[in-house]
């Protein structure tokens, strides 16, 4: 065996030729049994973002608190956003395996958890500790594939990859539906399974990945871990996302708030001063923000990350909560968006891999996304669900040219060396603008439903209809639909009528669908009403990612080059 060939198999920090060019040395078989390992930790992770997101409407009026799923939801974010980096700086140092059977361990457990809350604070805390493991499972399988396969020929695997996603989006809001609708399974109640389903998946997905991820990766020589950098981080990210989720209850210019800002502000403050000393090592070294694409490319990825995860956890609440559809039909009608996502990915991806070329990609990603959230601004309860379905298409296929060509580009602006780091910094700003685009969004929804719905029903409260409806929901045989209708009757007489009846309904919005039509329909029409200012909101949001991907710089994709060549070079 010549010297080159032997190189890959030694991995060692004084490896020139593995240290310059990504993916040198492996066969296309030895690629595809690494993929194996990396799709089943990935499939974990997808069908875990699709499962829930159609059964925590049923899961949050199971355990008392609509109007808490922010936190569930946030949760999860903060802890996977923070973590995100750091699985990418450590499996530098020590490698991609111990950290990905780690991630893998960590949110197994915390699935089995989350399948035994009690209380929506108690599920909130369960999924923040499943998010220490998520953290690393979309990073490290990125980080894995950048290894073995240079970036021109990466977008020749995306379609395992978007297998992966593919499966796990189509039967993710069909499970989540179907376990949500379910009272009980095995005397377990049905919700609980979209938790506990994640437990033999992600067993089989150690073995694998234990058995099949073995080759030998690049090391860097020596470094320190920057662990006071992760708690900074922490420090700093935290408390803004609690002010964001909690900010229309304390009021944003509050004691409260106003703690969590300087608590935030600091942290930053300290993040970036604990960066700056510690140089190479940093969590994210400050000279990868020298690099003007790689900058830019982290603001685009911020923007579409606060888009695309407000527009997923928006539009199961549309289908469900002003259509009255079951948790698995609203599964069904997410996957025109699912289907946008796919096909807009194989295309970006068989063509990226034709011509080296990614840039219009974006540009057409954030095109659409601008366009299809301002369509669903206009949407309303009388809307036909099939136009909705199309709107959610052109945000998915719109989705789908940002996501991996945004990735793809970013792993090219830095040596190979730097993979990790890359994939790391590139998935947590995607997932800070997720989390704060979560938070935000659901505040200003939270925020806007309960004076909307207020304002709808005391105009109905002026018809006959509405006061026929009351009483004859007084008289119900349903004991919810009567305590419903008993509450509003005694809060009017108090004055508070519409005020008590829209903090109801905040709660627990499963009694919705039983009232009468005359009742039900200005609560549905508040909500819709909410809602379309959130879309209209991330419809401005997305006209910053098309100045962004227009005024991008397009660099040529490497193809396994040395890192002297300078299109990989890390310049400005």
């Amino acid at each position: 065996m010549s010297e080159r060939d032997a190189a890959p198999m030694r991995g060692t920090a004084h490896d020139t030729e593995h240290d310059e060019v990504a993916g040198a040395g492996l066969t296309h078989r030895q690629i595809l049994t690494i993929l194996a390992g990396l799709m089943m930790g990935m499939f974990l992770a997808a069908l875990d973002q699709t499962i829930v997101s159609t059964a925590i409407r049923t899961i949050a009026d199971d355990l008392q608190g609509y109007d808490l799923q922010a936190w569930v939801t946030t949760a999860y974010l903060v802890t996977s956003t923070i973590v995100t980096p750091l699985y990418g700086k450590l499996s530098d140092l020590h490698g991609r395996k111990p950290f990905f059977l780690l991630a893998i361990s960590i949110f197994v457990v915390g699935s089995l958890l989350c399948s035994m809350a009690t209380t929506m604070y108690q599920l909130a805390a369960f999924r923040a500790l499943q998010g220490l493991g998520a953290g690393g499972l979309f990073t490290l399988a990125l980080t894995t594939i950048g290894d073995i396969v240079p970036p021109r020929e990466r977008a020749k695997y995306q379609g395992y990859f978007l297998a992966v996603f593919g499966t796990s989006s189509v039967l993710g809001p069909v499970l989540g539906g179907f376990f949500a609708g379910q009272a009980s399974i095995l005397w377990v109640s049905g919700w609980r399974w979209v938790f506990l389903v994640n437990v033999p998946i992600g067993l089989v997905a150690l073995f694998v990945v234990y058995r099949v991820l073995n080759y030998d990766q690049y090391k860097a020589d020596g470094g320190r871990t920057d662990y006071w950098g992760a708690s900074a981080l922490a420090v700093a990210v935290a408390p803004l996302l609690i002010v964001a989720e909690q900010g229309r209850t304390w009021g944003w210019g509050s004691a409260a708030s106003m703690i969590c800002y300087a608590i935030g502000v600091v942290g930053i403050a300290a993040f970036i001063w604990i960066e700056h000393l510690m140089g190479d090592d940093a969590l994210i070294p400050l000279r990868v923000f020298k690099n003007r694409v790689f900058a830019q490319g982290i603001i685009i990825a911020v923007i579409v990350g606060a888009v695309m995860f407000g527009a997923i956890s928006m539009l199961p609440q549309y289908f469900q909560v002003l259509r009255g559809s079951s948790p698995m039909v609203a599964g069904l009608q997410m996957l025109p968006m699912v289907l946008g996502m796919m096909s807009a990915s194989i295309v970006s991806g068989q063509l990226i891999a034709k011509t080296g070329r990614y840039k219009i990609f974006p540009i057409i990603g954030s095109v659409l996304i601008a366009v299809m959230t301002f369509l669903l601004h206009t949407v309303g309860i009388e809307t036909p669900v099939a136009v909705v379905m199309l709107y959610a298409f052109g945000l998915g296929f719109g989705l789908g040219n940002l996501m991996q060509p945004l990735v793809l580009a970013l792993q090219n602006v830095l040596p190979p060396k730097d993979m990790g780091l890359s994939t790391g910094t590139a998935t947590f700003f995607r997932q800070i603008g997720g989390t704060l685009g979560v938070a935000v969004f659901f505040s200003l929804l939270f925020s806007l439903m309960g004076p909307n719905i207020k304002d709808e029903m005391t105009s109905a409260a002026q018809t006959p209809e509405f006061r026929t409806a009351v009483v004859e929901a007084a008289h119900s045989d349903d004991g919810q639909v009567r305590g419903f209708a008993e509450a509003l009757i005694e809060a009017n007489q108090q004055g508070g009528g519409a005020s008590a009846s829209s903090d109801s309904v905040m709660a627990d919005t499963s009694v919705i669908d039983k009232l009468p039509v005359a009742l039900g329909d200005p609560i549905k029409t508040g909500f819709a009403n909410s809602m379309d200012t959130v879309f209209l909101v991330c419809s401005i949001i997305s006209l910053l990612a098309i100045i962004g991907t227009v005024t991008w710089r397009e660099l040529p994709l490497r193809q396994g080059k040395p890192l002297g060549d300078p299109n990989s070079e890390l310049s400005a």
